[in-house]
C-alpha cells in the first residue's frame, strides 16, 4: 500500500505540474517565455538591488517586475529599479530581447551592464521607446535601429558608444528625443529629417565637421551639442531654430557671427562660450533671457544696452571695447542682475560712483580692460591679478 501510495502521489504531482505549466504557457506567448529566461540568465542584480526577486519562471512572467504584457505578449520590459539611488544590473543584454516582437518600450536603470547593444533591436519594429543609459555599453550604435520607424525616443546617453552616428537615425519619421550625450561618438551629425525632434542632446562627445544650415530640423526646443569638435559658421542654421527654449554650443569651434534674432527666441538659457563667435552682437531689441554666455569668443565693438536686461550675462574674454552703457548700473545696483562678467575686455570706463555698494546678491567683475576699475570688487580666480590692460595693448587695439 505504501508503494502503491507513492506512485498515486506521484501521478499526481505530474499531473498537476503539466497543468500548472501548460496553464503559465498560455498566458505568455512561448517565444517571450524563452526570451524573458535567457535575458535573465544574462543579468544579475548588482549588491542591494533584488530586482530579480519576483522573477520566478513557475508563475505568470507578466507579474514579473518590470514587465507587462497584452495579448499574451510582452509589450514593456524596464531592467532594473527605477527608484532614484537604487543599485542596477550587471552583465550583457542578450539578443534574445530583439524575440520580443511586441516590445514598445523597453529601459534599463543605470548599472553596469556592458558589452554592445544588441543588433537584434532592430527587429523590434514597434518599439516607441529605448532607453539604456548610464551602464558601460560601448561599440557602435547599430545602424538597423534606423529600421523602427515609430520610435519616438532614443537614450543612449552616459556610456562608451563610439563611432559616428548612423546616417539612418537621422532619417527616423517619428523621433522626439535623441540624447546620446557623454559617449565617444565621433563623426559629423547625420541629416536629421524628423519633423518632430523636439530634443537633441550630444554634448561631451568628439564630433566634428561643419553643420548645414538645412541639418537640424526647425521643431528643436532643446539644442545642447557642448563638448565636441563641431565648427564653421552657424549664423543661419540659427536663425531657422526659433522654436529653441535652450541652446548650448560651448567648446565647440564655432565661427562667424550670432545673429541678432537669436535673442528674441523663448530661450531660457543661452550657452555660446569657449568659440570663435565673431564682429559685434546687436540685439534686436531687449534680452529676456535670463543666462546668457558669450565668454571667450572674438566678439568686438560696443555693448548693447539690449543686454542690460540679463539677469546672469558673461562677455568676458572677448574684444569688447567703448564705455559699459549707463543701464547696467542702475540694474547692478537695484540687483537686477546677479552675474556681470566684463573682465578681460577692451573697455574703456563705466558711470559707478566709487562709493556704491553693489548688493550681495550680485557680482561684478571689470578687471583686466583699458580702464582702471572704479569699484573693488572680487571676480573669480581665473581672472587673473591684472586689474588693468598694459596701455600698449589698448593703444594697439584702437589703432
Amino acid at each position: 500500500m505504501a508503494k502503491s501510495h507513492r506512485v498515486s502521489l506521484l501521478c499526481t504531482f505530474m499531473i498537476l505540474f503539466c497543468y500548472f505549466h501548460l496553464h503559465v504557457s498560455a498566458m505568455l506567448d512561448p517565444l517571450d517565455f524563452l526570451a524573458l529566461q535567457s535575458i535573465r540568465k544574462a543579468l544579475k542584480d548588482m549588491p542591494g538591488s533584488n530586482f530579480f526577486a519576483s522573477w520566478d519562471f513557475t508563475s505568470d512572467p507578466c507579474n514579473f517586475a518590470g514587465v507587462s504584457c497584452q495579448s499574451n505578449k510582452v509589450v514593456t520590459l524596464n531592467l532594473g529599479d527605477p527608484r532614484a539611488g537604487s543599485p542596477g544590473l550587471i552583465g550583457r543584454l542578450d539578443l534574445s530581447v530583439g524575440k520580443l516582437s511586441a516590445l514598445a518600450e523597453f529601459s534599463v536603470v543605470p548599472g553596469r551592464i556592458y558589452g554592445s547593444l544588441p543588433e537584434t533591436l532592430s527587429q523590434l519594429h514597434n518599439l516607441r521607446f529605448l532607453a539604456v543609459s548610464r551602464n558601460l555599453i560601448s561599440g557602435q550604435i547599430p545602424a538597423g535601429l534606423g529600421g523602427l520607424r515609430k520610435l519616438r525616443t532614443l537614450d543612449l546617453s552616459y556610456n562608451q558608444l563610439t563611432g559616428p552616428i548612423p546616417r539612418t537615425i537621422g532619417m527616423l519619421p517619428a523621433l522626439s528625443n535623441l540624447i546620446l550625450c557623454h559617449n565617444r561618438l565621433t563623426g559629423p551629425l547625420p541629416l536629421f529629417l524628423s519633423r518632430t525632434l523636439t530634443r537633441l542632446d550630444l554634448k561631451h562627445n568628439a564630433l566634428s565637421g561643419w553643420l548645414s544650415p538645412n541639418s537640424l530640423p526647425p521643431s528643436l526646443q532643446y539644442l545642447s551639442l557642448s563638448w565636441n569638435r563641431l565648427g564653421g559658421s552657424v549664423d543661419r542654421l540659427l536663425t531657422r531654430l526659433d522654436q529653441l527654449n535652450y541652446l548650448d554650443l560651448s567648446l565647440n569651434q564655432f565661427t562667424g557671427p550670432i545673429p541678432g534674432r537669436l535673442f528674441t527666441f523663448p530661450i531660457t538659457s543661452l550657452q555660446l562660450q569657449r568659440n570663435q563667435f565673431s564682429g559685434h552682437v546687436e540685439p534686436v531689441n531687449h534680452v529676456s533671457i535670463a543666462t546668457v554666455d558669450l565668454s571667450y569668443n572674438k566678439l568686438s565693438g560696443q555693448i548693447s544696452p539690449f543686454f542690460s536686461t540679463v539677469q546672469n550675462l558673461y562677455l568676458n574674454n572677448n574684444g569688447f571695447s567703448g564705455r559699459v552703457p549707463g543701464c547696467f548700473v542702475q540694474r547692478l545696483l537695484s540687483a537686477n542682475i546677479q552675474i556681470l562678467y566684463l573682465q578681460h575686455n577692451y573697455l574703456t570706463g563705466i558711470e559707478i560712483n566709487p562709493t556704491a555698494e553693489i548688493p550681495l546678491s550680485s557680482s561684478l567683475c571689470l578687471q583686466y580692460n583699458c580702464m582702471v576699475p572704479p569699484v573693488q570688487t572680487p571676480c573669480p580666480l581665473k581672472a587673473g591679478k591684472q586689474k588693468t590692460r598694459p596701455r600698449q595693448q589698448c593703444n594697439q587695439w584702437r589703432g
